[in-house]
């Protein structure tokens, strides 16, 4: 880690925190929250999961008690989801992301960009506001984060987004901008974004979760390391893990397969998308409904070279499971199928890019004709309690849900699931999906050739990209020594 530090910045940065009482947690205290002092787990029996205390920068960690109020910590929140839900033989893991401020874990992927730059002098919390595009959870994490750190922030996202997005954006006083469009209408928010930059100037900075290494490696230091302790200890003799998958989104959660890739070599990784906008299985466009996982374009901060798989799922098939998985007739099917009522009562964990990721996995079981002794890994990121309006709307356009329409969804989208639409990956067809980032990022967003081409032919590039996590964690623990409020607590 090479930055240059803005001493006068930083001064009144530190003055903020120290006014506010605010504390900010280490990437150790995140993955192994052990290591939070007793102080502050003892405040936290006081407060609730989603309230605005930047205590609560301590529950950004997989590993908080799923309570609203006053939880501690306890082992990984995860599920392993059955054969009779999936149709194939592998044991599928997915880590929760609903027991997290906000319900999501991009409170973490949002914590990385705002603090690195908050404990360097880079982001003046006295004066200028922090910028988050996103197509949904990024925004809210983002804003969410600035709360708890003393800055003022700036969502946006296109029109199409769940309403309870806004509505919780507007609750934390972020300045919100709708842009056109859906998930899939990502340039529509970076024209947006360089809009607001040339009236504003220096006013605002912009956090962009598609550019931003922060995010990513928030995901190599706290996600990685949560999906190995769950391998390890839910392993039996003869199990393998065998697959990870993902959708591509801002390719943040990707991040962690660069941790796993060093643990576990053999591992095969997916990336998904959706089939109405394939673009890096076809190079494709189009809109799409996986609310997420936005699209047409290559993530900066996706390392292509790390993948071996993409994996394109239908939106017809998610929002269908979405009804089979929370309407009463769905849930009576899944029940009488022989899910048992403890997954079935939890299947609303799962939000609609969760959806999205359980399908890709039971497509890359079927792909590699997987057995009882592999493991494959996947993610919650959020729970279906940002998409209740999602539901409305297909009961009111639907109709009511039926156990004939179960039947169908469950067979058909389930049990059914097949394997077209997807690729593994040669050589060079990942040279063509890192080719792509030229002209979103070159063209459009100023990067350079040499940088692009660095990413590809630089051996040593991401791993010290994603080797800065110790070294983050000496500047952060400097910065809390400098506010003293951890001292005076």
């Amino acid at each position: 880690m090479h930055q240059t530090i803005n001493e006068a910045v930083l001064k009144r940065t530190i003055q903020r925190c120290r006014e506010r009482n605010i504390i900010i947690p280490t990437y150790r205290q995140m993955r192994n929250p052990e290591l939070i002092p007793e102080k502050i787990k003892e405040k936290l029996k006081h407060i609730g999961l989603w309230d605005l205390n930047s205590l609560n920068l301590f529950r950004i960690t997989w590993k908080n008690e799923p309570v609203e109020f006053g939880g501690g910590f306890n082992g990984v929140n995860f599920l392993e989801l059955p054969k009779e839900l999936t149709g194939v033989k592998p044991r599928i893991f997915m880590l929760i992301g609903k027991f997290f401020p906000t319900g999501s874990h991009k409170v973490g992927a949002t914590f990385g960009p705002l603090v690195e730059k908050l404990i360097t002098g880079r982001f003046d919390p006295t004066s200028q506001k922090a910028l988050w595009p996103s197509t949904g959870n990024y925004c809210r994490g983002g804003a969410y984060d600035s709360y708890l750190l003393g800055c003022d922030s700036i969502a946006i996202l296109p029109e199409g987004m769940s309403r309870e997005r806004f509505e919780w954006l507007r609750k934390v006083g972020a300045e919100i901008f709708a842009t056109p469009g859906c998930e899939s209408n990502v340039k529509e928010i970076y024209d947006k974004a360089k809009e607001l930059q040339k009236e504003r100037g220096d006013e605002i900075v912009n956090l962009n979760q598609f550019s931003e290494i922060g995010n990513p490696l928030w995901h190599y230091a706290v996600t990685g390391p949560a999906m190995e302790e769950v391998i390890e200890s839910e392993k039996t003799e003869g199990s393998r893990f065998t697959a990870l998958f993902l959708t591509q989104g801002s390719a943040g959660t990707l991040g962690c397969a660069e941790y796993l890739r060093e643990k576990y070599p053999l591992l095969k990784v997916g990336a998904g998308e959706a089939l109405q906008c394939p673009t890096l299985l076809y190079n494709g466009y189009g809109g799409h409904r996986i609310e997420g996982i936005g699209d047409k374009h290559v993530p900066w901060i996706h390392n292509i070279k790390n993948m071996d798989m993409v994996v394109d799922v239908d939106d017809e098939s998610t929002l269908r499971l979405m009804r089979l998985f929370n309407e009463p007739e769905g849930r009576a099917f899944l029940s009488e199928a022989g899910v048992t009522d403890e997954i079935v009562k939890k299947l609303d964990l799962l939000g609609i890019s969760s959806i999205a990721n359980l399908l890709g996995s039971i497509k890359m079981a079927k792909y590699y004709e997987m057995n009882e002794n592999d493991i494959i890994f996947t993610v919650a990121t959020d729970s279906m309690e940002m998409y209740q309006s999602r539901l409305r709307e297909a009961r009111e356009n639907l109709g009511e849900y039926t156990a004939r329409e179960a039947a169908v969804d469950y067979e058909g989208r389930l049990m059914g699931m097949t394997i077209d639409h997807m690729i593994e990956m040669t050589y060079y067809d990942k040279k063509r999906m890192h080719n792509l980032k030229y002209f979103t990022w070159v063209e459009q967003q100023g990067k350079t050739t040499d940088e692009l081409n660095a990413q590809w032919y630089d051996e040593n590039y991401w791993k010290d990209q994603f080797a800065q996590a110790d070294a983050w964690d000496e500047e952060i623990e400097k910065f809390n020594e400098r506010t003293g409020v951890l001292a005076a607590l």
